[in-house]
């Protein structure tokens, strides 16, 4: 039996908080167990240099750790003047996966910018990040259709993110922390409204899988992302 009594293929306890700061055109904290993060969505009247005069916008978004968002302190990653290559890295595929769920030609040469900051991790924080910015980025652009910045709405339908591995052979769904260090697979899944894959991040941390262990990831994963779809909804509903 996993950690709170959870099934191989049952989510943590998942909860969207809408408007968490006031500033923000949309804003949420997304918390998938004990992993905690704020996704803030703002609207810039620009888009970089190489899309002027195209007529289409842009999206991306940037991710980072608090210091005591671990066990132990980090330093800043603006104290040591560069960033870390997971940062990097996470922050690119949360921007390339958010721009799979907006048309870009509607945002009629704006850009959208996700910060992604995490409060607290537990495992599974690029997921998080991009289940609740899609949050964020769909309230952002309410925020601005209501203020008349686009004339249509540019949002193509839901994106959600989950992680899913192996661990003592067996298949498991939304690992966190102490799970994921011990993972003999470990793999992220992002996934449309329509069931169509986005992005599948996976490797073999400690044997290699099996095909019918890959169906059974993919499996677990994609019934898990459809959950967190119906959680979005929901949360966008009221």
């Amino acid at each position: 039996m996993r950690a709170n009594n959870r099934q191989a293929d049952e989510l943590r306890e998942v909860t969207f908080t809408r408007h968490y700061t006031c500033h923000a055109e949309g804003s949420v904290l997304v918390e998938f167990g004990r992993t905690r993060i704020l996704c803030n969505a703002s609207i810039e009247p620009k888009v970089p240099a190489f899309l002027k005069g195209k007529g289409k916008g842009w999206l991306t978004a940037e991710y980072g750790m608090l210091p005591r968002a671990t066990h132990g302190r980090m330093r800043r990653e603006a104290a040591q003047s560069k960033q870390a290559g997971r940062t990097v890295e996470i922050q690119r595929l949360i921007g390339r996966c958010l721009r799979a769920a907006v048309d870009l030609k509607l945002l009629a040469e704006k850009t959208i910018i996700m910060d992604c900051d995490v409060l607290q991790a537990d495992g599974g924080t690029r997921t998080a990040a991009i289940t609740g910015a899609y949050i964020a980025l769909v309230d952002a652009v309410k925020t601005g259709m209501a203020k008349g910045m686009f004339t249509q709405d540019p949002i193509i339908g839901p994106i959600a993110a989950i992680s899913v591995g192996v661990c003592e052979g067996t298949a498991v769904l939304d690992l966190d922390y102490a799970e994921d260090a011990i993972a003999e697979t470990d793999m992220n899944l992002v996934m449309n409204g329509k069931g169509e894959y986005i992005e599948i991040q996976g490797t073999a941390e400690g044997q290699p899988f099996s095909a019918a262990q890959l169906e059974r990831l993919l499996a677990i994963g994609s019934a898990g992302i459809a959950r967190l779809i119906a959680l979005q909804q929901e949360a966008l509903s009221t």
